[in-house]
């Protein structure tokens, strides 16, 4: 008798055959695709009978940079995606790597499941992944003006510019930041048997 995981992959292989690299790990199916073949294996996921992935639940934006302690040498930006289906209850994970660091593009599938198209302006504001054929990719948590993507791992914790009123005249300016870096947690060393009876 097959387990549900067994079951799921033998459906995913069924399905997408040689088109996606599936694991099984932890309880857990995660699915990698190539760029090229993500939004036609989306497409098939939510429509094919035998998997039925009928609801997005979430979709983020990754950076791989300093994964592994920086021993990673796979291409840096990632979308990952969750799915349910609710009639066979299996969950699924996807994973697409952008082909270019440079200028992370991957497919939208806000066309396939509507629910992504908060989810990829989300990771194109703090990650700088474009989605191409989304048709309203726009900040969506930082101010149009901000430059940059905050959670890639290479931009500075401090940021480039702070904003603050200026009574004089009268309006928030930018200004380049004045915070100095520093440590607020002191190193505490205590005893081996520290409070302990």
């Amino acid at each position: 008798m097959t387990t549900k995981l067994e079951a799921l992959e033998i459906a995913l292989r069924n399905a997408l055959g040689e088109r996606a690299s599936i694991t099984v790990a932890l309880g857990e199916v995660t699915l990698v695709l190539k760029a090229a073949d993500y939004l036609d294996a989306m497409q098939t996921l939510r429509d094919d009978a035998s998997l039925h992935f009928e609801q997005l639940i979430d979709l983020c934006g990754v950076d791989y940079q300093t994964y592994g302690e920086g021993t990673w040498d796979g291409l840096r930006f990632a979308a990952v995606s969750h799915l349910m289906s609710v009639k066979h209850n299996w969950r699924l994970r996807v994973r697409v790597f952008a082909p270019d660091d440079d200028m992370p593009l991957v497919a939208s599938v806000v066309g396939v499941w509507r629910a992504a198209n908060w989810f990829e302006r989300e990771a194109f504001d703090l990650y700088g992944i474009l989605f191409d054929g989304h048709n309203d990719l726009r900040r969506l948590l930082t101010d149009y003006g901000f430059i940059g993507h905050p959670f890639r791992k290479d931009f500075p914790v401090s940021g480039y510019v702070e904003m603050r009123y200026d009574p004089e005249q009268k309006r928030v300016i930018y200004q380049p930041v004045t915070i100095e870096p520093r440590e607020n947690v002191p190193r505490v060393i205590r005893e081996e048997h520290y409070g302990m009876k």
